[in-house]
């Protein structure tokens, strides 16, 4: 499964791309504006520090002519940004035309099985299903999830299932059981799939034995 990271923070983007286990970055205009950077710089910049990774960056525009015109553009910035389309009737259509042109499209703001089939009939290369606010209004969003991927396999359609408004390191787990291609998180739940009390115990007990002994790696320790 790939792990992208989900934020409008340059160097949140930069720290994740040392640890050399992102595969992309999601963002959106709320993310963004937060940030207090321009658009196309911050988008850049990321394009920058992950140059084979894949760059979601999002249309503000509403109707087709809108989302065709600020797609094209921003998907001319750089050949990894894949832009962000949201769920609706002018998206579906614009994602359409924009796949024609060889423009990538991450289809978001999808809530359930049936917008996840027409973000796929469209020819969306994502589809971001969004989960956390699912389960804030108490219903299941892993649910939705597990559907959408079994509706893209049965089919074999070419999209690829992406986990969006992901909460804790549970939702990326469960994502992962359920055969989700990407899960997109923010820089503080990717931070906390390092961590578990045992392996904190374990390294702990580890360098005290080693200390104890008096043991060294180096025989002339600079």
């Amino acid at each position: 499964m790939k792990l992208f990271v989900d934020t409008g923070q340059v160097e949140e983007v930069r720290q994740a791309a040392e640890w050399g286990i992102i595969d992309g970055v999601t963002t959106n205009p709320s993310l963004i504006a937060k940030a207090g950077r321009g658009f196309k710089e911050t988008v850049l910049a990321m394009c920058e520090i992950l140059p084979h990774g894949s760059i979601s960056a999002e249309v503000v525009g509403t109707t087709v002519p809108d989302i065709l015109k600020e797609a094209r553009e921003i998907a001319s910035w750089a050949p990894n940004i894949v832009v962000k389309v949201p769920m609706t009737p002018a998206g579906i259509q614009a994602t359409r035309q924009l796949r024609q042109e060889g423009i990538r499209v991450n289809m978001t703001l999808v809530f359930s099985p049936a917008q996840a089939l027409l973000a796929a009939k469209a020819g969306a290369t994502y589809i971001s299903v969004f989960v956390g606010r699912v389960d804030d209004i108490a219903s299941e969003g892993m649910r939705t999830i597990e559907e959408v991927v079994q509706m893209v396999d049965a089919y074999g359609f070419e999209s690829e299932v992406l986990v969006a408004s992901i909460r804790h390191p549970m939702h990326v787990v469960e994502a992962m059981r359920m055969g989700a291609h990407i899960a997109t998180m923010p820089f503080k739940v990717l931070e906390q799939l390092f961590h578990h009390p045992l392996t904190d115990i374990g390294l702990q007990r580890f360098l005290e034995d080693w200390n104890k002994a008096g043991l060294r790696i180096f025989d002339n320790p600079a």
